[in-house]
């Protein structure tokens, strides 16, 4: 019964927007309404208000950090496994981009899948973050960048978690972001995607 509440709070936490938010603290408009239409740091940055694009950033990554991190804390002494921590990464994943509060129409879900991998083992998290800076700077490209360190998640867990639930979590997040970056896929091809840091004001 507790591991099915846990689930549900990492659902909920993952729930909240931090892009909505920062919007709303900062007097913006809500991210939905221009650019990618996206509740996410790299839209937010869209506004011009790069202060709003960091705290988006920070809070939609500390959620799904957070979520794993009691998780751990906690699952064991309910006699928990590995697989339970897994459900609950998945659950803090799975409520940003499906979220009961946006009514389920949430974010592709890169920051809160990096603060899950920081959760899980800090090194992968490090260099899936290291992945995307690099691309980012190289190619200016959000997507890109997002779609790289997406692609290289599961190896990077196979190499720290080993075949364990927690990893099978991580390739499932990865699929999910690829999946939710199919229209950059095909923006990318058409070499007509935006690159950061272009403002979109509706």
């Amino acid at each position: 019964m507790m591991l099915t509440v846990l689930i549900l709070l990492g659902y909920l936490l993952g729930s909240i927007s931090f892009g909505v938010l920062a919007s709303r603290v900062f007097r913006l408009p809500d991210p939905r309404m221009y650019g990618s239409k996206n509740p996410g740091a790299t839209n937010v940055l869209r506004s011009g208000k790069k202060a709003a694009a960091v705290f988006t950033l920070l809070g939609d990554a500390g959620k799904g950090w957070v979520a794993v991190v009691l998780a751990q804390h906690f699952i064991p002494a309910l006699d928990g496994d590995d697989t339970a921590i897994a459900a609950v990464a998945l659950a803090v994943f799975l409520g940003h981009i499906f979220p009961i509060f946006l009514r389920f129409k949430g974010g592709k879900g890169v920051a809160t899948a990096v603060g899950v991998l920081l959760g899980l083992n800090p090194w992968m998290g490090l260099l899936a973050i290291a992945i995307w800076i690099l691309v980012a700077a190289i190619w200016r490209m959000s997507s890109l960048a997002a779609l790289a360190a997406a692609g290289l998640a599961p190896i990077y867990a196979l190499f720290f978690l080993g075949f364990k639930a927690s990893a099978l979590a991580v390739l499932v997040m990865s699929l999910v972001i690829i999946w939710r970056h199919k229209s950059n896929i095909a923006s990318l091809l058409a070499g007509k995607e935006t690159r950061i840091g272009k403002r979109s004001m509706p």
